[in-house]
């Protein structure tokens, strides 16, 4: 199943650029050898996942949105946190998200935005560091111990702001708080002028499977008015998600 692997590598480089990538740059980025990722390719182009004009530069194809979406039509949550996160949206007026947690990251699962407040383009599909986002901590601080524990022995925390938490000490008081409160609110840390806050989807089993954010201008939005006006209205769309579950 090696092959397999390297092809899905070779996908997954595609996910944070807008650009087409060459061979060497593929290479370079998933460290698997440039006549391998060669014929991960010519296969991805013969069933349609991928293309090339020249040879020499590649792209994903239209098709490669087929295994995701067979992802999101098998997946109960996506649905029925859509329509929530839209009606959320509309009534505080900011950008709503629902992520769950993969690989040592936030993956966006559904996402109702009214306008863009982050560099990144944020969207379904979309991955983030858990340890710097709301939706991130709010899903480590409800791990159980030991993934815990190999997730803090395994990450290296980057500064991404002069905000951003990088002692992990620090991160784990932080989540001691997040688990005690039930929400996560995080400054600044994965970009200036960001603030998000997020809250836990639990299931029937109270078991939380998923987190529910939202995201505003730290000029715009103080920290308290989060807590009084935002964290009531995050906390009853994310009962509602998980009494739909």
């Amino acid at each position: 199943m090696t092959s397999l692997a390297r092809g899905l590598a070779v996908m997954q480089s595609f996910s944070q650029h807008r650009r087409p990538l060459t061979v060497s740059q593929i290479s370079a980025q998933t460290g698997i050898s440039r006549a391998a990722v060669r014929r991960c390719l010519h296969t991805l182009v013969q069933l349609g996942f991928a293309g090339s004009q020249d040879q020499r530069q590649f792209f994903l194809r239209p098709k490669v949105v087929s295994l995701g979406q067979a992802y999101f039509s098998s997946t109960p949550l996506a649905k029925i946190a859509q329509p929530v996160l839209e009606h959320l949206s509309s009534v505080l007026g900011e950008s709503c998200s629902v992520a769950t947690f993969e690989d040592s990251e936030v993956f966006y699962i559904a996402r109702a935005a009214v306008s863009r407040i982050m560099s990144i383009d944020l969207r379904v599909g979309s991955r983030l560091p858990a340890y710097c986002t709301s939706m991130g901590r709010v899903l480590l601080a409800n791990l159980r111990h030991e993934q815990l524990e190999a997730y803090l022995r395994h990450i290296t925390l980057t500064r991404h702001t002069d905000r951003t938490v990088v002692s992990l000490a620090k991160l784990k008081q932080i989540l001691e708080v997040v688990q005690r409160n039930g929400y996560a609110i995080v400054d600044q840390e994965l970009e200036i002028g960001l603030r998000s806050m997020a809250v836990p989807i639990r299931n029937s089993t109270g078991v939380v499977v998923a987190a529910l954010n939202i995201g505003c201008h730290a000029q715009r939005t103080s920290i308290r008015d989060m807590q009084t006006a935002f964290l009531p209205h995050l906390r009853e769309a994310a009962h509602e998600i998980g009494a739909l579950l």
